[in-house]
C-alpha cells in the first residue's frame, strides 16, 4: 500500500508543491489546494493539512508557502501537528529523529527545487528515534 501524504500550499508555494508531487509520484498525495498561483490566504491550507493529520486521514503532510513560516504557524495551531520548517536535509533528518515532526514546511522563495526534493526525501524516509526524545515530544501536546 502506498503511503498517503497530505500536501497543500498557498499561491507562493504552488509551483514547488506541483514539482514535489511530480518528483515523488510514487506517493499517494492528498492535495488540499491551492490549485493555481492566484492569491489566497495561507492559513486555510495550513489548517487543512493539520485537520487531515488530526482526523487520521494521513500520517504526514507537506506544506509550502513563500517562506514556509506563515503556513507552518497555521498548521502548528493544531495540537496534533508538529510542523517543522526545514531549509536543509540536516534539519529534515533531525526533526524526524528528535521531534517526530509529522508535517514538513518549505518556503518556495527560500530554497531551490533540488534542495526541496532532497529535504522531502530525507523527511519522508527518516524514522523517529523515540527513547529520551519521546518524553520531550509528549510534552508538546500537554
Amino acid at each position: 500500500m502506498t503511503q498517503k501524504i497530505a500536501i497543500a500550499s498557498d499561491h507562493g508555494g504552488y509551483s514547488l508543491k506541483k514539482a514535489i508531487k511530480e518528483k515523488f509520484s510514487s506517493y499517494d498525495w492528498v492535495d488540499l489546494g491551492t490549485d493555481s498561483t492566484e492569491s489566497v490566504d495561507y492559513p486555510e491550507f495550513g489548517y487543512s493539512v493539520a485537520e487531515a493529520i488530526e482526523k487520521g486521514k494521513v500520517e504526514f503532510g507537506v506544506i509550502v508557502c513563500g517562506t514556509g513560516i506563515g503556513i507552518s504557524i497555521a498548521a502548528n495551531r493544531n495540537p496534533a501537528v508538529r510542523a517543522a520548517l526545514c531549509t536543509d536535509t540536516t534539519m529534515a533528518r533531525l526533526t524526524r529523529q528528535h521531534n517526530d515532526a509529522n508535517v514538513l514546511a518549505l518556503g518556495e522563495r527560500i530554497i531551490g527545487e533540488e534542495a526541496a526534493f532532497d529535504i522531502v526525501e530525507v523527511f519522508l524516509n527518516t524514522e523517529f528515534e523515540g527513547g529520551r526524545h519521546a518524553r520531550r515530544v509528549e510534552k508538546l501536546s500537554q
